[in-house]
């Protein structure tokens, strides 16, 4: 075989692979169609408890790091400023904005891997909420993460606080 047949080989089994990646990322796509759209932040977050900078890794099926969510904005990685107040997150999003209200706000916790990437020993935050009537993971990487986790931690405590109160008192 001559250098421009091989040359020829090559380019056509890349574009087959790249027409297989789109195709895959739309299947997924249409799989997840049924999620809610996200939360529209309200114009009030309340008192801010932190707004840090970092990076957005991932949106992905709680429990299950490589199920990543592809659709309203939540596939790609991008940088982030993540708002901590007492309304709940909000993750500034180039594009969209992704607001996790206090009532969805589920769990924070540190992680190593998520899909596509892996960082240090508990290099990650976890951030698990509710999207409608699923559980997922956010993946954060923050560049101050002690005063995120702080922050969100103090909100999450908030959180239970206010549920035992509402509950109604047993004589």
């Amino acid at each position: 075989m001559d250098r421009p047949v091989l040359q020829a080989i090559v380019v056509a089994f890349l574009a087959v692979l790249l027409l297989l990646m789109f195709l895959g990322w739309r299947a997924r796509r249409r799989r997840q169609r049924d999620i809610v759209p996200l939360t529209v932040a309200p114009l009030d977050l309340g008192t801010t408890l932190a707004t840090l900078a970092g990076k957005y890794v991932a949106t992905t099926a709680s429990g299950d790091p490589l199920d990543r969510i592809a659709v309203h904005g939540l596939g790609f990685r991008s940088n982030v400023v993540a708002v901590v107040a007492s309304s709940g997150i909000l993750l500034q999003l180039p594009g969209q904005d992704l607001f996790v209200p206090l009532a969805d706000f589920r769990d924070v916790r540190r992680a190593t891997w998520t899909i596509d990437r892996v960082v240090e020993k508990d290099g990650l935050h976890l951030i698990e909420w509710m999207l409608g009537d699923r559980v997922v993971d956010s993946y954060l990487r923050m560049a101050e993460p002690a005063e995120f986790e702080q922050a969100a931690q103090r909100l999450l405590a908030g959180r239970h606080r206010n549920s035992e109160e509402s509950r109604p008192r047993e004589s």
